[in-house]
């Protein structure tokens, strides 16, 4: 295996432990969590909203679990925290319980996603940055896909055999990362301050903001909301897993075609179409909308990364921590507060994703003023 393949590999590994399985299998496990009793609807969206806060907490200790244990200690150390957040889950022990472990959950998946995108591209030669970064992100999607599969092949056996189950392949993927895991230098150049890029934070924190809604409550519109049940939930979470690989995995091809910032434009207006999607009583709609959602949260994603490069440079590390750190904030707030909104307006999914399709609007606008900003002037 060449070292592209085996680092991009693992990177992709630690995304689609950290996020795919940890985090986000968590969304077709709404509904059964729900419904089973274990906890009410108010109380599951507020879980997810703690993964939110975690994940914030993970990015903000990524540089320094990276500069203290060294990188693939560090990796090592998330995927770890990941398995026992997991098998903790198995246990029901009262919502409390839950807000704890799926807390930390969250950090493990923000220290996972602070250092193995970069790490991975400081491990592969500067021709293939774009491709290995997209390969790191479609991990996301390839864990989400995989947890679609797993947790209603799983839930016939109870909730506590598919909490446990998804640790099972946790531990798999950690089995095969471990020997293959990046590396980066942590001092020098790589920990100076990066360049000043508001514009590029205020409009990956909007992309998070609007994907609030498909990342925690999609599987509950479409057993729930559109009365589809828990089986049809998990297939369209498939499908948003799915359109996840491809986002990441096309997005570094495009990215060299077009440029990072028309890029992020494009991907953000495929963003607002799945939101808009969500929003008429029609159930045939739940099927694009979760395309086009899983396409735009890992799409946005791997070309934000790779522009983090464009902008930074050897520096990129530091950008890409304050891009993840402000996506985790105003996800985090925003997750809290449609949590809010959920049980207040009687669980209203057009609520939540009506918001979400304000936030992708105001997006998209910031990335259309980002790619002006990249146009040479006129002579």
């Amino acid at each position: 295996m060449s070292s592209f393949l085996r680092h991009a590999l693992a990177g992709a590994a630690a995304t689609a432990s950290g996020n795919g399985l940890a985090r986000f299998a968590y969304v077709p496990l709404f509904p059964a969590m729900v419904g089973q009793g274990w906890v009410t609807g108010g109380e599951a969206g507020t879980l997810g909203a703690a993964a939110l806060l975690g994940y914030l907490i993970g990015t903000l200790l990524g540089r320094a679990a990276g500069r203290r244990l060294g990188v693939p200690g560090t990796l090592d150390a998330g995927m770890a925290l990941i398995v026992l957040s997991l098998a903790a889950c198995a246990w029901n022990g009262g919502f409390p319980w839950f807000l704890a472990w799926r807390t930390l959950a969250g950090v493990a998946g923000g220290l996972l996603m602070a250092l193995a995108g970069p790490a991975t591209q400081a491990s592969v030669p500067p021709q293939r940055r774009g491709a290995a970064g997209g390969m790191v992100i479609a991990g996301v999607g390839l864990g989400i896909a995989v947890g679609a599969l797993a947790v209603p092949a799983l839930l016939p056996a109870g909730l506590a055999a598919t909490w446990l189950g998804l640790g099972g392949l946790v531990l798999l993927l950690w089995g095969f990362a471990h020997p293959r895991w990046p590396d980066m230098a942590m001092r020098g150049v790589a920990a100076e301050a990066p360049p000043r890029a508001r514009l590029l934070l205020l409009l990956y924190g909007l992309h998070g903001a609007g994907m609030v809604p498909p990342m925690v409550y999609l599987a509950d519109l479409a057993a729930r909301g559109r009365g589809l049940g828990i089986g049809i939930g998990a297939l369209l979470w498939l499908v948003f897993g799915l359109a996840g690989i491809a986002g990441g995995v096309l997005s570094g091809r495009v990215a060299d075609r077009l440029g990072g910032r028309p890029t992020l434009r494009l991907w953000l207006l495929v963003q607002v179409l799945a939101l808009a999607l969500a929003l008429p009583p029609y159930a045939p709609l739940v099927l694009p909308a979760a395309a086009l959602a899983g396409f735009a949260a890992v799409g946005v994603t791997a070309v934000t990364l790779g522009v983090t490069r464009e902008i930074a440079g050897a520096r990129a590390t530091g950008l890409w921590v304050q891009c993840t750190a402000a996506f985790a904030v105003v996800q985090t707030a925003v997750g809290f507060a449609l949590a809010a909104l959920f049980a207040a307006t009687g669980e209203s999914h057009v609520a939540v994703f009506g918001a979400g399709l304000g936030f992708s609007l105001a997006a998209f606008a910031a990335a259309a003023a980002l790619a002006r900003q990249a146009r040479p002037a006129a002579p």
